[in-house]
């Protein structure tokens, strides 16, 4: 199962989601499902708006996860 710690990595860096959504340029409820990892299919230019805003790499954000 592919899981996202953005909720993680914002929380570690102070940074909160209404602050991402105005770095990235996406919609506050977006990144708002991301944060919540409430997303079923990810959207490529979504996650490089976040890398970019966050200056970080995909493994930072998106873990796997065995299923049980």
């Amino acid at each position: 199962m592919i899981k996202l710690t953005i909720d993680k990595y914002l929380d570690s860096c102070g940074i909160t989601r209404y602050e991402l959504a105005k770095r990235t340029g996406v919609k506050f409820q977006t990144i708002d499902r991301y944060y919540k990892n409430q997303v079923v299919r990810y959207d490529s230019y979504i996650l490089d708006s976040i890398c970019s805003a966050l200056n970080c790499s995909p493994s930072d954000i998106i873990e796997y996860c065995e299923n049980d």
